[in-house]
């Protein structure tokens, strides 16, 4: 039998491990690398999709709904309204913020001397693209309000009022005593005149000082200039102020006359003249009771220009009384009435017939 010697057993398998003496030899075999199972593949099949919204169904639905019909239908009317009656607003806007001759005939013939006629359609541009988007939002919100609280008041009628107690005492809410149409009145002047402030700033400013303003490009970078964006809300607190009884006895007074008659006659709807007539009233009973408000807010608002703008509103209502009287805070009221009248009536006659057109066809009425 041959022994192999130590130099040989120790060249023998990967490595030899001695022991009190003993020498360790693993077989050659082992000296090739064992390999090792691979682990089970982890990876799921994952599949990412996005899928766009059809833009142009959702929009067809919207064009569709009885909300899109109201605010359109108030674009329109608004859009017609101004156009047959610049003059008179422009005539009004003179006489309220005191510049000219202080009656209608001589601010008439003063505007035809100084601009021809042209000049009673100043502004109207601007005029124009602030009563479409004001009178659709004004409308618009003014129907949505009112159906919202008219459902709210139909469900809290037949369930259980909210109770709060505190102690002894058991407070019960109800919605019984607001007049959705009141509410929907005051919610409509409310956001039209947050949404298009900047743009009766800019129709008042072509139309009082069109020497200083006389393109809408340059009285929007002028007043930028002047004061920032800041600027284009010039008078915004008293502008709310002045607008909310304005708009809440307005709506409320047209919709509370238009079903009154309704009932009286026995009738489904107004024909177009009882529309204008009914819109006509509702127009002079909210300007008469608002007209204060509304002077001292165009003070406020042209005042810069003159360089003697007053404070806040107070200020103003009281620097008119010092200077013209309490007859000064219904000077420019007879031209506001020739304006609003007018404006009122035929506003509801165009809202009417165009809700007729858009609504009524596809049964939403």
């Amino acid at each position: 039998m041959d022994f192999e010697t130590e130099s040989q057993k120790k060249k023998c398998g990967v490595f030899g491990d001695v022991l009190g003496g003993v020498t360790m030899v693993l077989p050659k075999e082992l000296d090739e690398p064992i390999p090792l199972p691979s682990p089970p593949s982890l990876a799921v099949p994952f599949e990412l999709r996005f899928q766009l919204p059809d833009l142009k169904l959702a929009v067809r639905d919207f064009m569709r709904s009885r909300e899109a019909g109201e605010f359109l239908s108030g674009a329109l009317a608004g859009a017609m309204t101004k156009a047959v009656l610049a003059p008179l607003e422009t005539i009004r806007t003179r006489m309220v913020v005191g510049v000219g001759s202080k009656n209608i005939s001589g601010s008439f013939l003063e505007v035809i001397e100084q601009q021809g006629w042209q000049g009673l359609w100043a502004g109207n541009g601007i005029n124009m693209l602030r009563i479409i988007p004001t009178q659709a939002i004004e409308l618009g919100t003014f129907e949505c309000v009112k159906r919202a609280m008219t459902s709210a008041q139909e469900k809290w009628s037949q369930s259980e009022c909210p109770r709060v107690q505190l102690g002894p005492l058991s407070l019960s809410f109800s919605l019984s005593w607001i007049s959705p149409v009141a509410v929907g009145g005051a919610a409509a002047g409310i956001f039209s005149t947050l949404a298009c402030h900047p743009l009766e700033v800019l129709k008042d400013r072509l139309t009082v000082s069109r020497d200083i303003y006389p393109t809408l490009s340059i009285a929007i970078s002028k007043i930028y200039k002047d004061g920032g964006i800041g600027a284009f809300y010039a008078g915004i607190s008293p502008t709310l102020i002045g607008m909310l009884p304005y708009s809440t006895c307005y709506y409320f007074m047209y919709d509370t006359m238009k079903t009154s008659y309704c009932k009286g006659k026995n009738k489904k709807s107004l024909n177009r003249p009882e529309m204008l007539l009914i819109g006509a009233f509702s127009g002079f009973t909210a300007s008469t009771l608002s007209f204060p408000l509304e002077v001292a807010r165009k003070r406020l608002m042209v005042g810069a220009l003159q360089g003697k703008c007053p404070p806040h509103m107070a200020a103003a209502l009281s620097e008119v009384i010092r200077e013209e009287g309490l007859m000064g805070l219904y000077r420019g009221w007879g031209a506001s009435c020739l304006k609003v009248m007018p404006s009122s009536g035929i506003t509801w006659m165009f809202y009417e017939a165009w809700k007729d057109i858009l609504l009524v066809e596809k049964r939403l009425l």
